[in-house]
């Protein structure tokens, strides 16, 4: 008998309609009984995973096409994303993790070869000015840091960051003293400079000034290995990254950005000098060197040659070793003449 006073399963439509009114429901502040509260949540619980499992399947069977579409049309037409969203720091754990799977999931969904949630966020941007800053608190900065990664997917919604107030806080962020704070910062901050090609050029062009001032001091030269090991590591891929040439030049004709990789080559870190070999080198390979640089080369020539023909990797690395003697090569044509007057300061390798 039981059975026949089952609850009949919901629609899509009517999963997210549900869950749109539970949380309307949780967002209210005003006081209600903690056991109504907790009944709420309980029932959203049900409802997200039930949402889970149209979109990604249950079991052996695959998620229903049609089933997909009519939840990521009505999810993004009730404004449920802005909901959830807003609702997170209000949910447990479990729910969170549910809940980031399902967004998580509709950030893929096409709906007649429409990308539905790129159209969502292009028109509700300021969902991101509340992601973003969920690094300062460190209770919902893991779940938020996933949920914007999945926006940034969308190039609308990168250049938005780019362009916003937010990427300078990124420079805070990925220094986060508590550890899996900052490390989820510095993926967000590397998937930005690194996911739309077009768009981050555009960025570098367009902020290079402040942009690279920032990233020498707070991290290459920060104190914090792990920052330091992220950054140049970053720092390397953009460089070398074909599509930002002509930012890569402007890099390697800066004396000063010289000085920070020249410091950076003698970091006790083998990671750390490996990365920045790879970024120095880039000033050495330039054909079109300034006169500053070529003297800064030429000052420290025979120290130079001496530290790089004794710098080894923990592990053999074939591309590391041909990489140095060209390098090695290159500094060695240099005629030796009087340098003192194009020394500087903190800009030579020690002996």
């Amino acid at each position: 008998m039981r059975g026949l006073f089952k609850q009949k399963a919901r629609s899509p439509v009517e999963l997210v309609r549900y869950a749109n009114e539970l949380l309307l429901f949780i967002d209210r502040n005003e006081e209600v009984r903690e056991q109504k509260r907790e009944e709420k949540i309980s029932e959203l619980n049900k409802t997200i995973s039930q949402m889970r499992t149209v979109l990604y399947g249950n079991g052996g069977a695959e998620p229903n096409a049609d089933a997909c579409a009519q939840l990521t049309q009505e999810f993004f037409k009730e404004n449920t994303f802005r909901l959830l969203v807003v609702c997170i720091p209000r949910l447990n754990s479990g729910l969170r993790q549910c809940a980031t799977h399902v967004l998580a999931n509709l950030q893929r969904q096409q709906v007649k070869s429409r990308i539905i949630a790129s159209e969502y966020l292009e028109n509700n941007m300021d969902i991101m000015d509340i992601l973003i800053p969920g690094y300062e608190d460190s209770d919902i900065a893991l779940t938020y840091g996933v949920i914007a990664r999945e926006c940034i997917q969308h190039q609308c919604v990168a250049r938005y960051v780019l362009e916003s107030e937010n990427m300078r806080k990124f420079f805070d962020y990925v220094q986060n003293p508590i550890f899996y704070v900052a490390s989820d910062a510095s993926a967000t901050f590397r998937k930005l400079l690194t996911r739309h090609k077009s768009t981050v050029v555009g960025f570098l062009t367009n902020n290079y000034d402040w942009f690279f001032e920032v990233y020498n001091k707070q991290l290459l030269e920060s104190t914090n290995y792990i920052t330091k090991r992220h950054a140049v590591k970053l720092l390397g891929d953009l460089l070398l990254d074909n599509s930002n040439a002509a930012v890569m030049v402007k890099y390697v004709s800066s004396l000063e950005n010289m000085r920070v990789m020249m410091n950076l080559l003698r970091d006790p870190n083998k990671t750390i000098q490996r990365d920045a070999f790879d970024v120095f080198k880039l000033f050495v390979a330039n054909k079109n060197k300034p006169p500053e640089i070529i003297g800064i080369l030429i000052a420290n020539r025979t120290k130079l040659l001496l530290f790089l023909d004794g710098l080894k990797l923990d592990k053999v690395d074939e591309g590391f070793e041909e990489d140095k003697a060209l390098i090695i090569r290159e500094i060695s044509i240099y005629e030796s003449f009087d340098p003192s007057s194009m020394k500087m300061e903190n800009c030579e390798i020690e002996d």
